[in-house]
């Protein structure tokens, strides 16, 4: 913050910028430590923009306070101005920051060493849950088992619990603290159930705290965003209030709009690159540039889908004599060597340029800018309870699945990231994925 302010100030010509620059700096590290955005946990949020622009209007604020009580910082006017840089460039430095925070976790560095406390079930479904992904900063190293049930994720278990109420404070406390020593562990986790009451684990906490080892409560809710989860308390009961995903409002008007100026926006300047791949299409195979597909949209609704063709005429007929070979353990058809892919689709499937005609059905409101991909009437047909909730949003030109590994995810991940994207999404997490798309396309990886 110091250092882009003070080349701001020297820019506009403000007198004395180096102090200023310096203060500012200060009170920008006071506002962050308040707000405790250097704690451990903080980088386990990812690196969202709102909190940095949340404590940046606090420093604008503290700012003006101080330039009214004593004249510091001159007029506000050049000060704005010098902050607004500064504003860039601490995103771009928390973001960059996150990224090497990420790196080192996928190469097991900067991880915290976690006991979990709970029954067998639970136990192994909070070590499954960890390993599923690498942005996150826990290690299971252990476990105390509450009960008589096999642990079978592999994870050491190094007491067990009595599955009825203790008698004595002493009962869970030892087992737990001679565990946490053996382990080193960093922190525990404590998994709810009915045999953990919570009599039980405020007498556990105690023990825990007394001895400096923080402990987290897993209420059983999963991919749920912070965001949507609000801490109150009443009657000595401290209750989780989770908000209902976002399904009309302000921010359902917004994606709305954004949907529609970005498909005009990106048809317009796209249109000369539209053209040229058309006659590679036109030139590359027989048969018609455009494929025309049925798709499902939201709320089962059926809609024409539109993309290069990438196959030959035939595809469709030709697509039943090889489902013995297909390689995506889902509903989907997926194949890496699909005989039917022509060599000009091959290259447009990889940099996924197939794609741009669906501009035009973002356009007319079949499909949105981010959401899950459509799927094809015949897999919705044996859709369950679950996947048909990939149906509650518009479906996306681009999405999770897309910047995430595309064909090369099982029908589990696939699934699991799009229902995380229909319970969680947001204008600004849409804008993140966009984002990531373009490195995404450039990669390519996953696409065929």
């Amino acid at each position: 913050m110091t250092l882009p302010t003070a080349a701001a100030f020297r820019v506009i010509g403000e007198s004395h910028f180096v102090h200023q620059a310096v203060v500012i700096g200060l009170v920008w590290l006071l506002v962050r430590v308040v707000a405790r955005r250097y704690a451990s946990w903080s980088w386990d949020e990812g690196a969202p923009i709102g909190p940095v622009v949340r404590d940046w209007l606090v420093l604008f604020g503290a700012l003006a306070a101080l330039h009214t009580v004593s004249g510091f910082g001159g007029a506000p006017a050049p000060a704005a101005a010098a902050l607004c840089p500064a504003l860039v460039v601490a995103v771009l430095c928390r973001k960059a920051v996150h990224r090497r925070v990420l790196a080192a976790r996928r190469h097991a560095r900067a991880l915290r060493r976690v006991l979990v406390i709970g029954e067998a079930g639970t136990v192994d479904a909070v070590v499954a849950q960890l390993a599923e992904r690498t942005d996150h900063g826990y290690v299971v190293v252990g476990a105390c088992a509450v009960g008589e049930g096999d642990v079978a994720s592999g994870v050491r278990v190094c007491a067990r619990l009595s599955a009825d109420e203790p008698d004595g404070l002493d009962a869970d406390a030892v087992p737990v603290r001679e565990a946490v020593e053996s382990l080193g562990a960093d922190l525990v986790f404590v998994a709810t159930s009915r045999r953990l009451s919570g009599a039980r684990l405020r007498r556990l906490s105690w023990a825990l705290h007394d001895r400096g080892c923080p402990l987290m409560v897993l209420p059983g809710i999963t991919e749920v965003a912070r965001r949507r989860v609000r801490l109150t308390s009443a009657a000595g009961l401290t209750l989780l209030h989770i908000a209902p995903p976002a399904r009309r409002g302000t921010a359902t008007l917004l994606k709305g709009a954004t949907d529609r100026a970005g498909a005009l926006l990106l048809l317009l300047a796209l249109s000369p690159l539209c053209a040229v791949l058309a006659l590679a299409v036109r030139m590359g195979s027989p048969g018609p540039v455009i494929y025309r597909q049925t798709r499902v949209g939201r709320d089962g609704a059926p809609f024409p889908m539109w993309k290069f063709r990438t196959m030959v005429v035939d595809a469709d007929r030709m697509k039943s004599d090889l489902a013995a070979v297909n390689e995506h353990d889902g509903h989907m058809f997926k194949m890496r060597r699909d005989p039917r892919v022509t060599s000009v689709g091959r290259l447009l499937r990889r940099s996924s340029l197939d794609e741009l005609p669906q501009l035009v059905n973002v356009l007319l409101g079949h499909m949105s800018l981010v959401g899950p991909r459509p799927p094809l009437p015949e897999e919705v047909a044996r859709y369950d309870e679950v996947e048909m909730r990939r149906l509650s949003v518009k479906p996306g030109l681009t999405g999770l699945w897309q910047v995430s590994g595309r064909s090369d995810l099982t029908w589990h991940e696939t699934v699991s990231l799009d229902l995380r994207y229909v319970d969680n999404w947001s204008w600004t997490w849409d804008m993140a994925v966009m984002a990531r798309t373009v490195r995404a396309v450039l990669d390519g990886r996953g696409a065929y």
